[in-house]
């Protein structure tokens, strides 16, 4: 893991079109900006966890035989 340090209204770069900007601090809060294409999902990670465990289940009830019926073969 990179630790970096910034200041507020400071940004980091991630590859070439992605840029976090900490927009501010308060206490032991801080506030972050990402500008980010469209294509890119941004969740937070509490919420990635939670859709992936579901995407998990979800393919866990499929068996081979209900998944060829729904290709159609």
């Amino acid at each position: 893991m990179l630790a970096l340090s910034r200041k507020a209204n400071e940004s980091i770069m991630l590859g070439n079109d992605i840029e976090v900007t900490i927009l501010e601090v308060k206490g032991d809060q801080v506030k972050v900006g990402i500008k980010a294409p469209k294509s890119v999902p941004i969740y937070r990670k509490e919420i990635y966890v939670q859709i992936t465990q579901s995407n998990k289940e979800a393919t866990a009830d499929v068996g081979a035989e209900a998944l060829a019926e729904l290709l159609g073969k």
